[in-house]
């Protein structure tokens, strides 16, 4: 071991406690009571303590013995339940219990969670680990309920010396990250209770000869298993990591964007001195063999800092490296509150950050905009939200250039790329219709007092639409001002500015109407009809619905808000009888009184997605559309609001509408065999809607004889609901395909079902637009070909004019037909060498 091994052990401890009493000074009071008392539920294993889960349990952690504080708790724990004996335990299953992350570093804040490794033997029994799993949930909904956010992850103790077999679940990173992820680990841990780590006391330079130089400090007794943890050493990190890595980062952004753009630079960093790495968890550990104190030279945030400042040097990127310093001022400003200054605990955290502004040079001014933060609006909150997504896609298009360059497959499963890219195509894809969430945790409040919509006809000096504001309309307000959004439609608006959280309750509305039927009754009725129905933020969707095609979740239909025929009804009589009554076919001159509909809808992936309709057809161009986002074999939505703006018959309409939209989603997602029709009068005109297993079109029909003929093309949209096509469906003669993959049918997304068949398999493949391709008898590797098809769909990096970064994250899903007890099921497709459960729930 290291020359100075009794001085190191010695310093480690005086150290990780020096690192315990910084995390200690930044959480508040229940942070604190949580991260005092966790070795205590995992040592002991008693129904008085929270977490506790009957069975036999592993507990017990190596070399753990109560501090003064904790033996309190078990003391008034065991009179609170008249028990004088106390808590006893004779095993040690628990090798160690370690935090990792921003816990004792200066990116800590009152905020951060807690990343805890609970490590345990490779040899314990898989039903054991599972108990001790459900343990560490209850244990975290505990923390929880004390608003302390806790993370564990289960860590045995041969997990980096293995092929990676965990997949992505909750803040677990699965395949997407390995060596990297112990190289995190080994830079930022605190040990909280359990075996010291043989990393940081063997020598530096051992490379591939780690592993036998620690064999040998075992064998002869200079370390022993009682006392001390080994996890591994680092031969070289292998090149397929880093795509994967980089991924991770791009999906953690979503939640912590200036972190994640730190990380994502330092992959880059990695990747730009690969293969001879100079990894961050080496460089600490030899400031840790040679410092006598606890420095900022020890904190491994300020080393990345450092090291991302280097690689941005070198290769003359001052806009990035502008950014990074930037977000890493953001980061450590979320833990410095005002009036810490002078505490001791803090102040070190102050020294660093004046050291770096003075090294900086910045200006009084970027330090005041920087620090104001807290009251940035959407102008802000926009600029930093472009700055960060190409930062982000800038290191990310790097790593996919080393790649090619290094000629590798990715090593990430092809379950955990999909869910990671179909979160971030979700996230961060700009689609026509979409609403778009620009504040990734950016700032707290992006409410305004004044919102105006102004309507522009066609045929002026500016493109016709609606633009929107946030000021009032008198001229002192808005002359000179530029608009914060443009949009064919109005619902787009309202939806984005609530989603966006600009609009609240108390949020005045103004209104320059010209050539629609919109009143400001109306837009005020809509903005409170909008919030009722959709909450701004939802829990994030699982990783079992980002396996799955996307399915319509929350559907809401907004009539007549622009376009309203019963308006224009004021001096004509009204003559309609029991035949004529229905609102789409309405009196005797049969008038369609559905002028538009707008439609919100918020899916399986938690996109937000908005669509318009207007003019004659605008009811089955409707329909249509919301039919064509649902496959057949989902789910219906789980909630369907239909609201109405009429001036006239307001009920009627809606009431009929919802009956209609209720009747034709039934329709397409029913199981039954052969084309359906469902026949619709709109004014004077019949139409005809056919659902088929494949998708839903529509006819306009002159008799019933042409009636009974279903049609591929839809009718012509206005411009701007192109994106609310119906389904084409293909009159060529088809090769067959299971029925289950015509279940799965979901427009926008390409599909690839697997089916095994002698010593080959079957393809069946369906495109954007639900056409199939069937391939037979096929010999080579499935691995092969998904890693393949992924590497086509993120090699192509040249961005055309218009075309968002994001658009080649929407990776294609891929499926394995299976039969279990004889039926028929669809699995989500997993690598050839994964030995996990192959039966664990897919799309089912």
């Amino acid at each position: 071991m290291h020359a100075n091994f009794h001085r190191l052990v010695e310093r480690c401890e005086q150290f990780n406690q020096q690192k315990q009493t910084r995390a200690l000074a930044v959480m508040n009071r229940y942070g604190q009571q949580v991260f005092q008392l966790l070795p205590v539920l995992l040592h002991y294993h008693h129904p008085l303590l929270p977490g506790y889960v009957p069975g036999d349990v592993p507990a017990g952690i190596c070399q753990f013995s109560p501090n003064d504080c904790q033996r309190e708790f078990i003391d008034e724990l065991c009179r609170a339940a008249n028990g004088h004996q106390g808590l006893a335990q004779d095993t040690h299953e628990i090798l160690g219990l370690y935090s990792m992350g921003s816990t004792s570093s200066i990116g800590q804040s009152r905020r951060s969670d807690l990343d805890i490794w609970v490590c345990h033997s490779h040899t314990m029994a898989p039903e054991r680990v599972a108990l001790l799993q459900q343990k560490c949930l209850l244990i975290s909904k505990w923390a929880d309920q004390r608003r302390v956010e806790l993370n564990f992850f289960l860590i045995p103790d041969n997990k980096f010396r293995t092929d990676n077999q965990q997949w992505v679940e909750g803040e677990s990173c699965g395949s997407a990250q390995h060596l990297l992820l112990l190289d995190e680990f080994y830079r930022s841990h605190l040990r909280i209770a359990g075996k010291r780590l043989v990393w940081m006391f063997a020598p530096g330079k051992l490379g591939p000869d780690y592993d036998q130089f620690v064999a040998e400090q075992f064998a002869n007794g200079t370390l022993n298993h009682d006392e001390w943890l080994d996890l591994g050493g680092f031969a070289r990190i292998p090149a397929e990591e880093y795509f994967g890595s980089a991924l991770w980062q791009l999906y953690k952004s979503i939640d912590s964007p200036y972190k994640a753009v730190l990380k994502t630079v330092l992959m880059e960093a990695y990747s730009h001195e690969y293969p001879d790495t100079h990894l961050l968890c080496r460089q600490l550990k030899s400031v840790f063999q040679t410092a006598e104190t606890l420095d900022e030279t020890r904190d491994h945030y300020v080393l990345m800092l450092e090291k991302v400042t280097d690689y941005l040097k070198s290769i003359n990127d001052e806009k990035r490296l502008d950014l990074v310093r930037r977000c890493f001022y953001l980061k450590v400003s979320e833990a410095l509150e005002p009036g810490q200054e002078q505490d001791e605990a803090f102040a070190w955290r102050r020294r660093i950050m004046d050291r770096l502004i003075a090294l900086w040079d910045w200006p009084a001014e970027k330090l005041a905009k920087l620090d104001d933060r807290e009251n940035w609006k959407v102008e802000e909150v926009r600029a930093a939200y472009g700055e960060l997504l190409e930062a982000l896609m800038q290191s990310y298009r790097s790593l996919i250039q080393f790649a090619r360059r290094n000629n590798i497959s990715e090593s990430i499963n092809p379950e955990d790329i999909g869910i990671l890219s179909r979160k971030l195509y979700a996230a961060f894809e700009n689609l026509p219709g979409k609403v778009q969430l620009i504040n990734l945790r950016i700032a707290p409040d992006l409410s305004e007092p004044d919102l105006s919509l102004v309507q522009v006809p066609k045929g002026r000096a500016n493109p016709a639409g609606w633009y929107l504001y946030k000021y009032g309309l008198s001229p002192v307000e808005i002359l000179g001002r530029s608009p914060l959004e443009h949009s064919d439609y109005v619902s787009r608006l309202v939806a984005w500015v609530h989603f966006n959280g600009l609009l609240t309750e108390q949020t005045q509305w103004h209104l320059f109407n010209q050539s629609t039927d919109l009143s400001l009754q109306h837009l005020q009725e809509f903005s409170r009809d909008l919030a009722r129905v959709f909450p701004v933020r939802l829990p994030a969707p699982t990783n079992l619905a980002l396996s799955r095609p996307c399915e319509v979740r929350n559907l809401a239909i907004f009539l007549n808000l622009e376009t309203d025929p019963s308006g224009r009804r004021r001096d004509r009589p009204i003559e309609f009888g029991a035949d004529t009554s229905d609102p789409f076919s309405f009196g005797r001159q049969r008038e369609n009184l559905a002028g538009s509909v707008d439609i919100i809808y918020r899916n399986s992936w938690d996109e937000v997605r908005t669509l318009h309709f207007d003019g004659d057809t605008a009811v089955v161009d409707a329909l249509t559309a919301v039919l064509g986002k649902m496959h057949q074999g989902a789910s219906p939505p789980e909630t369907l609001n239909v609201f109405c703006y009429s001036r006239h018959f307001r009920s009627l309409l809606r009431t009929r509408f919802e009956q209609l939209v209720k009747e034709c989603i039934e329709l397409r997602l029913e199981s039954s065999q052969g084309h359906r029709l469902k026949r619709l009068m709109l004014g004077p005109d019949k139409y005809g809607i056919f659902f088929e297993r494949r998708g839903v079109s529509v006819k306009r029909m002159e008799s019933e004889r042409v009636a009974e003929q279903p049609v591929a093309v839809p009718p012509a949209r206005p411009a701007h609901a192109r994106q609310g096509y119906a389904l084409r469906l293909d009159q060529h003669q088809r090769q067959p395909v299971p029925e289950v993959v015509d279940a799965y049918a979901s427009e926008g997304l390409m599909q690839f079902f697997f089916e095994n068949c002698g010593d080959g398999y079957s393809l069946y493949i369906l495109d954007e637009a639900n056409r199939t391709e069937v391939y037979h008898q096929i010999a080579g590797s499935k691995d092969e070909l998904v890693q393949s098809i992924n590497r086509f769909y993120t090699a192509n990096q040249e961005q055309g004019e218009g075309q968002s970064h994001f658009s080649h994250f929407n990776l294609p899903q891929y499926y394995e037909i299976v039969r279990v007890d004889g039926e028929v099921q669809v699995l989500t497709y997993r690598t050839g060498k994964d030995d996990r459960d192959p039966l664990r729930p897919g799309p089912a």
